[in-house]
C-alpha cells in the first residue's frame, strides 16, 4: 500500500497535461508539469481534470470506461469473451488474492483495479486540496472554478461506487495522501460509511455544478443518476444479510433494506420528476398495436438502435456518456473487437444462446425453442416447405425488436464485405452457418464467413454463432476506423428501471408504480404492458426486463451479484451449429457436444473481489473480505 500511494503522488504531481479544447475529454500530452506549475493557473488545472476523466475507466490505453475489449458482462451468463475466458475468475471458480484476472488485466481497461481507482482519487484530492489557491482574475474562472471542484466530487463519487459495488467497504480519503505519511495505519470503513461518504460527495458534486454544462462533463443528473445506482445495489440482498451478515465490510446493519429501498426510489423518482433536467425515453412509450408489422418491429429496432449509435448531440435519454472523438487519445474500437470475423474484425464477447432465446416475441410472449417439438430443447429442424408455411421455424424470425437492434445471428444483415469477401456473400448478410449439399453429410463443401472456420479471419470467429451489434456502428469498417459512437454511461432508462425495482421490492401500494415504470421501457421497445398480481410476478418481470433491456452495458454483472443468482445463471456455454441444405431445409443446433466454455460459480465468496495478494502484503492490517485467505 505505501508504495501505491507514492506512485499515485508521483501520477498526481507529474501527471501529463494538455491545453484544452472544445471536445471534452480530448486531449494530447504536450509536456510533464510541477505541481507548483498546475496551481498557477486555472486552465492548467481544468487540463489535469480531464485526465481525471480518462482515469475513471483505468490508467491504460487498453480502454477507458466503458469502451473495452473484454466486456464486463462476458464475467456474467450473457455473453463469451473468445480471448480470455480465463480471466473471468469470478466464474471460474479460480478467483484468489493471488488471481485476480479480469480485475487487474488491461483487456478490460484496468477500470475495476483497486490501485487504479486509489490512483485516480488521488488525483482528484490533489485538485481538491490545491484549487484554491489558484490564482482567478475573472467571474468566469470563478465560475469555472466552482464547476471544477463538481466535477470533482463526481468522479470520486464514481470511483468509490466502484470500489463499493465490487470490494464493500473502502478506505475513505477525502485529502490527498503525502509522502512520509504512516500508511500502515489506514483502515477499510464499513460499507455504510463508504455509502455514506459517496452520497455525500454526489450532494456535493450537485451543488458545485452548474445547471448546464458542456456535453461530456459530468451533470447534475450524471451524479443523481450515480445515486440512483449505488443506492440500489446497497439496499439489495448481497449487502443486505446475503453473505456474511454480521460483516460490516459487506453488510449493512440489520433493519437497513427497507430505508435503503426507499432511498433507491426517491432518488430515481427525482430524477423522473425533473429535478436535474429533463429526460426522456427516447421513441413512443405507449402500448403499442399489436400485432407489429414487420416494418413496426424494424422501427422500433432502429429507435432502440439509435440510443447507442448517437455520435454528436446526445439524445434526450442520454443522461452521461463517454465521447469518443477521432481527434483525441481516448479509443473506441468496438467494431473491431465486437464485429464479425469475416469483416477483418476480432469476434470478441459472444452472446450465449441462452441470452439469445431470452428475447421474446415480437407479441410480447415467451420464445419457446421447443414449441414444434416438445421437450427437444438442442434441435430444431425445419423443411423449406414448412419455412415457408410459417416463418417462425426459424428461430431468428418474429422476435422482438431489441434482439434484432442487439445480436447479429446467422442470416442477419449487416455490412458490405470487404473486398477480399467480394462475391462470397452478396447479400451482405452474416454467415454463422455451414452448408451441406444434404442431411448427413460429412463435411460442409461451404462454411460462412463468420465462422471459426471461414476464409478471412477465421481463428476470431464466434465460438457460439453469434456477434454483438448493439455496440457497434453498421457505417464504418472496424478493420480500417475506430468508433465515434458514444457509450452511454447513465440512461433515463435505467432510472425508471431503478425506480420500478425499487418499488416492487418495496411492495404494497408502491408495487403498481414499479410495474407502470417498466411498462414504459417495454412499450418502448414495441412490447406490450406486463400485468403483475403479486410481488413475485413483478420481480420476476422486472429481472428479465433489465437483463435484455441493458444487454452487454454492464449491468448484468452488478444484478447477478446483488440479486446473488449467479448459482442459477452461470453455465457452461455451448455452442450452436446452423445447418444449411441445398434443398432448403435448415437445422440449428445447441451443441452440448462443443464446450465453448467451462463455467462455475463454486463459492458465495465470489460475490465479492478479495484485496490482492500485493496490497494485503503491503498493507497487512486492512481487512480481508470474507471467505479469502
Amino acid at each position: 500500500m505505501k508504495k501505491i500511494f507514492y506512485n499515485i503522488l508521483t501520477i498526481a504531481v507529474l501527471l501529463i497535461l494538455a491545453p484544452s479544447c472544445n471536445d471534452v475529454l480530448d486531449q494530447q500530452a504536450v509536456d510533464t508539469f510541477n505541481e507548483e506549475l498546475v496551481f498557477s493557473d486555472i486552465n492548467v488545472v481544468k487540463a489535469y481534470l480531464e485526465k481525471t476523466y480518462d482515469r475513471m475507466g483505468g490508467n491504460t490505453d487498453a480502454g477507458i470506461l466503458g469502451a473495452r475489449e473484454d466486456l464486463l458482462v462476458s464475467g456474467t451468463d450473457q455473453t463469451l469473451c473468445i480471448h480470455r475466458p480465463a480471466n473471468y475468475v469470478m466464474i471460474k471458480g479460480t478467483m484468489s488474492p493471488d488471481n485476480l484476472g479480469i480485475y487487474v488485466n488491461d483487456g478490460l481497461g484496468g477500470y475495476l483495479r483497486w490501485n487504479n481507482l486509489y490512483a485516480n482519487i488521488q488525483n482528484v484530492n490533489k485538485i481538491l486540496d490545491g484549487i484554491d489557491a489558484v490564482p482567478l482574475t475573472t467571474t468566469t474562472q470563478e465560475a469555472l472554478k466552482k464547476q471544477m471542484v463538481g466535477e470533482c466530487y463526481f468522479i470520486r463519487a464514481y470511483d468509490y461506487t466502484t470500489l463499493l459495488m465490487n470490494y464493500g467497504g473502502a478506505i475513505l480519503q477525502d485529502k490527498a495522501f503525502l509522502l512520509g505519511e504512516d500508511y500502515l495505519t489506514i483502515k477499510r470503513s464499513s460499507i455504510k460509511e463508504t455509502l455514506d461518504f459517496i452520497l455525500k460527495d454526489i450532494q456535493s458534486a450537485i451543488d458545485n455544478l452548474p445547471a448546464s454544462i458542456e456535453q461530456g462533463r459530468a451533470n447534475r443528473a450524471a451524479a443523481a443518476a450515480l445515486k440512483s445506482r449505488v443506492l440500489l445495489f446497497c439496499a439489495s440482498k448481497l449487502t443486505n444479510g446475503g453473505y456474511e451478515a454480521s460483516n460490516t465490510l459487506v453488510s449493512f446493519p440489520a433493519g437497513s433494506q427497507n430505508g435503503l429501498l426507499q432511498q433507491a426510489r426517491d432518488a430515481a423518482k427525482d430524477v423522473m420528476d425533473g429535478k436535474y433536467g429533463n429526460f426522456a425515453l427516447v421513441g413512443s412509450t405507449a402500448d403499442p398495436a399489436s400485432p407489429l408489422s414487420a416494418a413496426d418491429v424494424q422501427k422500433y429496432a432502429d429507435n432502440y438502435f439509435s440510443i447507442f449509435n448517437q455520435k454528436a448531440g446526445w439524445n434526450s435519454e442520454t443522461i452521461w456518456g463517454i465521447q469518443f472523438p477521432l481527434t483525441g487519445g481516448n479509443v473506441n474500437n468496438a467494431n473491431l473487437w465486437y464485429g464479425p470475423n469475416g469483416y477483418h474484425n476480432w469476434g470478441n464477447n459472444n452472446p450465449t444462446e441462452p441470452m439469445v432465446r431470452s428475447y421474446e416475441m415480437a407479441d410480447g410472449s415467451k420464445f419457446q425453442w421447443d414449441a414444434y417439438d416438445p421437450g427437444n430443447m438442442e434441435v430444431r429442424t425445419a423443411t423449406a416447405e414448412q419455412l415457408a408455411a410459417d416463418p417462425l421455424r426459424n428461430p431468428y424470425n418474429g422476435r422482438e425488436p431489441r434482439f434484432y437492434a442487439s445480436i447479429l445471428y446467422d442470416g442477419a444483415p449487416w455490412q458490405a464485405r470487404p473486398s477480399d469477401a467480394a462475391g462470397l456473400e452478396p447479400e451482405n448478410k452474416v454467415q454463422t452457418g455451414y452448408y451441406y449439399k444434404a442431411p448427413g453429410d460429412a463435411e460442409p463443401y461451404k462454411k460462412g464467413l463468420d465462422t471459426r472456420q471461414g476464409l478471412i479471419e477465421a481463428w476470431n470467429g464466434t465460438k457460439n454463432a453469434y456477434y454483438i451489434r448493439k455496440l457497434c456502428d453498421p457505417s464504418i469498417a472496424g478493420q480500417y476506423f475506430r468508433n465515434t459512437n458514444t457509450w452511454v454511461e447513465f440512461r433515463y432508462a435505467e432510472i425508471l428501471m431503478n425506480y420500478a425495482e425499487a418499488c416492487i421490492e418495496l411492495g404494497g401500494a408502491d408495487l403498481q408504480k414499479g410495474m407502470d415504470a417498466l411498462n414504459m421501457v417495454r412499450n418502448r421497445a414495441g412490447l406490450p404492458d406486463r400485468i403483475a398480481a403479486d410481488q413475485a410476478t413483478a420481480r420476476e418481470y422486472l429481472r428479465h426486463e433489465r437483463n435484455i433491456e441493458f444487454f452487454a452495458e454492464g449491468h448484468r454483472y452488478y444484478d447477478m451479484r446483488r440479486w446473488m443468482i449467479a448459482e442459477e445463471v452461470i453455465t457452461d456455454v455451448f455452442g450452436m451449429r446452423i445447418e444449411h441444405y441445398d434443398n432448403g431445409s435448415k437445422m440449428w443446433k445447441y451443441n452440448k457436444a462443443d464446450k465453448a466454455d467451462a463455467r462455475a460459480f463454486t463459492d458465495k465468496k465470489f460475490y465479492w473481489v478479495p484485496l490482492s495478494r500485493d496490497e494485503m502484503n503491503k498493507a497487512p492490517q486492512l481487512q480481508q473480505n470474507p471467505g479469502y485467505n
